[in-house]
């Protein structure tokens, strides 16, 4: 006789199930900053903490956020042009798409529908197709970017063909930290000694010989993979000519193009897509970011029908790689939907553009009132990089010899101590980059008014007219403080 016990021998009279000691949301609500930096210890990243506590981060308990404006625990305003690394193109609680969210959940509509079709879900993907140029209109919903990128690598591999897997993906890039564009996101911190996939070859940004050397010494290459304006490698773009010359070199070695349009896209560099300043269109595409309208986490691959149609496009390739349970959730998809209708109804591509160009204008006039500081200002839109010279190049002519052996160990401590005093003294908080750390990165909500503008400058010229060396002083005097 089996001693296996079916559950309908279980005990009839079991222990009730004890809740455990749970935080309300009002218990959230009230969380004092000692206690958050506790439970953020306990619970979430430790080490993180470290370097929140060096830039003043860890003093602050957001209470609310409205416009381009967060509130703090005093009820001071910190003006945002860090953006959630452009994921607030229509700043914080936009009040169409609030209102699209709360008549959604108060007619009760339906969240999760994979089992039959979602009208939301479809919606949302005729509408991306509808933005989108040429014949990318296949889209596939996910729940970030990364996922999107992944699908995106998915839906070209399959397409290539089992006989042209390999990747090129660019020095210096970033598409997302799971493990399958974690082996084309070149970065040894992310990478963290995790066994990747090894068909990727890896060529310099923006340099076509390089990429042409590629597809000619490699049949096997059948996809390659680029930003198209690199946010983590500190807001680089390739030069305007490289765009047609790589559709051309796709187009010629049957190699499929995706661009990664999850930090650039969604009308941040003045265009929905940052590929349309080149008059170019790629074979796969991805968005993430501010397509869920700062409220919920959305992220989509468009594809040309011929790409898709070659990797799922028949009844027994389609489940392949089908969406996923969050993907086109209800709620999300009408907050992107309310998203899209809004970027278009309130001009804001076109006010990322001009604005921007404000923005480029005023930091240009920055950089030459204070030439030994920064080095350089570029983008496009509201995607800027501001950056730095190395801490040497900073200093009096005789010390540079003696302080350029550093440099490399003191990169992004200048933007560090310049991004803490914005925060402190001025309510301004930025952003910087992931591999080149004398970079200041400017990601402001697509609302962003020249006043905005102006308040940030003036800001930014005040802790600049400080001179590097009391900029130091005060960044000390406040750590001790």
């Amino acid at each position: 006789m089996s001693s296996v016990m079916k559950l309908s021998d279980a005990p009839a009279h079991q222990t009730k199930t004890v809740k455990p000691n749970l935080l309300t949301v009002e218990d959230a609500k009230a969380l004092d900053i000692k206690k958050m930096n506790e439970l953020f210890t306990e619970h979430m990243n430790p080490g993180q903490l470290h370097f929140m506590k060096l830039l003043g981060f860890h003093k602050i308990k957001i209470e609310r956020a409205e416009g381009m404006y967060y509130f703090d625990q005093n009820g001071r305003k910190i003006l945002d042009f860090f953006g959630g690394f452009g994921s607030l193109a229509f700043g914080h609680n936009h009040p169409r798409i609030l209102e699209a969210r709360r008549k959604f959940a108060e007619e009760k509509r339906q969240e999760i529908a994979i089992a039959f079709l979602s009208q939301y879900a479809t919606a949302l993907a005729a509408n991306l197709a509808a933005c989108s140029p040429g014949d990318l209109d296949m889209v596939f919903l996910g729940s970030s970017g990364s996922e999107a990128m992944e699908a995106a690598i998915k839906v070209a591999e399959r397409a290539a063909g089992p006989n042209r897997p390999k990747i090129v993906y660019a020095e210096n890039s970033f598409h997302g930290k799971t493990k399958g564009v974690l082996s084309i996101t070149d970065g040894a911190l992310y990478r963290g000694q995790f066994k990747l996939t090894d068909n990727t070859v890896r060529v310099p940004f923006g340099d076509i010989d390089a990429i042409e050397l590629a597809f000619k010494s490699d049949p096997s290459i059948g996809t390659i993979v680029l930003e198209t304006v690199q946010g983590g490698g500190g807001i680089i773009e390739a030069p305007a000519e490289f765009w047609p010359k790589l559709r051309a070199l796709c187009d010629k070695y049957g190699v499929l193009w995706v661009a990664d349009e999850v930090q650039c896209g969604f009308g941040r560099t003045g265009k929905f897509y940052a590929f349309e300043h080149y008059g170019v269109v790629p074979d796969v595409t991805a968005l993430a970011k501010s397509l869920g309208g700062g409220k919920a986490a959305v992220g989509a691959m468009i594809a040309s029908r011929d790409v898709y149609m070659k990797a799922y496009g028949t009844s027994k390739t389609a489940m392949i790689h089908a969406m996923a349970t969050f993907g086109g959730i209800g709620e999300a998809s009408i907050t992107s939907i309310e998203a899209l209708n809004v970027l278009y109804d309130e001009g804001l591509i076109d006010n990322s553009a001009e604005t921007g160009d404000y923005l480029i204008e005023k930091l240009r006039e920055l950089q030459a009132k204070y030439p030994t500081l920064l080095k350089d200002v570029r983008g496009r839109g509201m995607m800027v990089g501001l950056e730095f010279h190395d801490f040497s190049q900073t200093l009096p002519m005789v010390l540079r010899p003696v302080v350029a052996a550093l440099d490399d160990k003191l990169k992004g401590s200048l933007p560090g101590f310049i991004g803490s005093h914005l925060l402190r003294d001025h309510g301004v908080l930025v952003a910087f980059t992931e591999y080149n750390r004398n970079v200041i990165r400017l990601e402001p909500p697509l609302i962003c008014t020249s006043d905005n503008v102006d308040e940030f400058i003036t800001a930014l010229d005040e802790v600049l007219s400080r001179g590097v060396v009391k900029i130091v002083t005060d960044f000390v005097r406040a750590q001790v403080g």
